[in-house]
């Protein structure tokens, strides 16, 4: 059943700095869209957060980006799309930190093509990406990280074409089911895709933190829609004749 965007109850005594202090949490596709607004939200509010994507160098700005503004952030290159680069990430998480408390993973990946256009390599790629890392990481977290908890951001609600439909339900139903296998994850579904702007991009990163506060354990199977603020409309200039 799809919900609205939840809301963290924290104490009065808690500043933002101490919500998720502690914590590790892997942020995939971090250097860029929703992947670098939630891992700066995260890094913010305490967390040691681990930017995962697969260029080293944007990676690298990223990080060094957090670092300069008072977070801790540690770059890893890896391709999540494939299940023996994940747990590779996930076994050099362990060594850094001994632990990992958290993953929020980006398989919203967009088509570039309409449906009737798309093809079988674009398709074969929209799953990969979306739906076998998803499938992929709940696995090996269950085999070695049982309590580790997954926030999966999937395919955006204002995404058309019929090509959409089938990896939306197949995220939802991995979430919806996952308590079967005693895990803790939940889907957000944006209403758009990012806009690059952190003010823009707010809800996400507080439904982000909402289910990553310590407090929301129980919280576990649900999919949310999150709705965002439309993009600002650019304003074309006109050339008018001397």
């Amino acid at each position: 059943m799809t919900q609205q965007t939840p809301t963290a109850a924290m104490p009065a005594h808690t500043t933002v700095g101490e919500v998720l202090a502690g914590q590790v949490i892997a942020v995939t596709g971090a250097d860029q869209g929703y992947g670098r607004t939630v891992s700066a939200a995260l890094a913010r509010a305490g967390a040691s957060v681990v930017l995962i994507g697969n260029n080293s160098e944007t990676l690298a700005a990223a990080a060094s980006q957090l670092e300069h503004a008072g977070g801790t952030a540690v770059p890893i290159k890896a391709d999540v799309g494939v299940p023996l680069d994940w747990l590779s990430a996930q076994t050099r998480i362990l060594d850094i930190y001994g632990s990992l408390h958290g993953i929020v993973h980006l398989a919203d990946k967009r088509a570039h093509a309409e449906f009737t256009m798309l093809s079988e390599n674009e398709w074969m790629d929209l799953f990969n990406c979306n739906v076998k890392s998803s499938v992929a990481i709940a696995q090996i977290i269950r085999r070695r990280l049982p309590g580790t908890w997954l926030t999966i951001i999937g395919p955006h609600t204002d995404e058309r074409g019929l090509h959409v439909h089938p990896q939306r339900g197949a995220v939802q139903g991995l979430v919806e089911n996952a308590h079967r296998e005693n895990l803790r994850l939940n889907l957000l579904l944006p209403s758009r895709a990012s806009s690059s702007d952190d003010t823009l991009d707010r809800p996400l990163s507080n439904a982000v933190m909402a289910l990553a506060a310590p407090g929301m354990a129980s919280l576990r199977g649900n999919v949310i829609e999150v709705p965002l603020p439309p993009l600002p409309k650019l304003r074309v200039q006109e050339d008018y004749p001397l």
